[in-house]
């Protein structure tokens, strides 16, 4: 693991820990929809950005681990396949 993936966890938890806190969802899904955007560029950044809005912005569904999902995604799921040469 790289030094950016482990920075990009912990900060993966924290925000998703921040989400749990009662009664900031005003000022932190507009702010959480952003910080995604910024944690994960391009096309995939972007639409996970406005599902941590609308996850943050509805009541309940606080608890459901955006940031840490994204990590996962990106660097489990999609991890880059090594090319394959053949002899």
């Amino acid at each position: 693991m790289t030094n950016s993936k482990n920075k990009k966890l912990a900060l993966s938890i924290l925000f998703d820990a921040i989400g749990f806190i009662p009664g900031i969802d005003l000022v932190w899904a507009p702010l959480s929809g952003y910080l995604m955007t910024k944690m994960y560029k391009g096309t995939t950044g972007k639409v996970a950005g406005v599902i941590t809005f609308i996850e943050e912005a509805f009541p309940f569904f606080d608890i459901i681990p955006t940031f840490t999902i994204m990590w996962v995604y990106t660097y489990v799921f999609e991890k880059k396949k090594e090319p394959v040469y053949e002899v």
